[in-house]
């Protein structure tokens, strides 16, 4: 065993054993991301970064990871080098992976600039007014965040299910995905609604959501032809309208399962 500086504290340690490990053994928590004990570091996030002084010689900046310990070593893990190496190392990180959760928790809880994170949404609000104006759900709002604007859910449980907004989204920052008899509307990967899908009366496909449906009945309820010709799909309600001679309304039109109907 040896006996090492860490921050002003003496502690002791396995000659030859990573820095890494010993701080981490000891509760001192430096950020990582590359790191693990199986295998040679490969010292390639560069978060690492510690401070290493030694006799009268100037402090110099070492990966903890690769470091290996030894008698007499004095480490600083915070200081403005510090703070600054592992800025640009998140920096270059996040060019190759922006939307890495892992990188943006790590900056956040050491203090790292890294920005925004981006969700692919360009805040053009098509998705927010097709949903008060058209569907009249109001399902969505903007709400500011720390400076920046965000879709998000304006009440829980008004969101519909139609798919309205995923459809209009010029960037795709809004996703539907149906599995099996469910239906998940998704901002962010994150799902701002969940719900059944109901079954086509004539092909059995399933193909919309029961709010959605129970919501355009609402909306068409004193329409002369409203509920006669039973709960349909897209395809099977064209069908019908063209046998009918009689073109379809205007909210089934456009948002059945999220997508447009020709």
């Amino acid at each position: 065993m040896v006996t090492i500086k860490i921050d002003g504290t003496d502690y002791q340690a396995q000659e030859g054993k990573r820095l890494l490990l010993v701080l981490e053994e000891n509760g001192i928590r430096i950020p990582h991301v590359c790191f693990h004990h199986a295998l040679t570091p490969a010292a390639a996030c560069k978060l690492c970064v510690v401070e290493i002084r030694e006799q009268d010689k100037p402090p110099v900046t070492r990966l903890s990871c690769s470091l290996k310990v030894r008698e007499g070593l004095e480490v600083i893990t915070e200081s403005a080098m510090i703070q600054q190496m592992r800025s640009n190392a998140i920096g270059n990180l996040l060019k190759m992976a922006p939307r890495s959760d892992v990188i943006h928790q790590i900056g956040e809880e050491f203090g790292l600039t890294t920005g925004v994170k981006p969700d692919g949404c360009i805040r053009c609000r098509l998705c927010v007014r097709v949903c008060k104006d058209i569907i009249h759900a109001s399902a969505l709002k903007m709400m500011k965040i720390r400076g920046m604007n965000y879709v998000m859910p304006s009440e829980k449980g008004s969101c519909i299910g139609c798919g309205t907004c995923a459809n209009i989204c010029p960037t795709n920052a809004i996703r539907v995905e149906d599995k099996g008899n469910v239906r998940s509307i998704m901002i962010r990967d994150e799902i701002i609604g969940r719900h059944a899908l109901e079954i086509c009366d004539l092909c059995g496909t399933r193909f919309a959501t029961t709010k959605f449906l129970e919501h355009v009945g609402e909306l068409e309820s004193e329409h002369p032809d409203a509920r006669k010709s039973g709960q349909m799909c897209p395809s099977c309600a064209k069908l019908a309208a063209r046998k009918a001679q009689r073109p379809l309304t205007p909210h089934l039109h456009m948002t059945y399962g999220g997508k447009p109907v020709k």
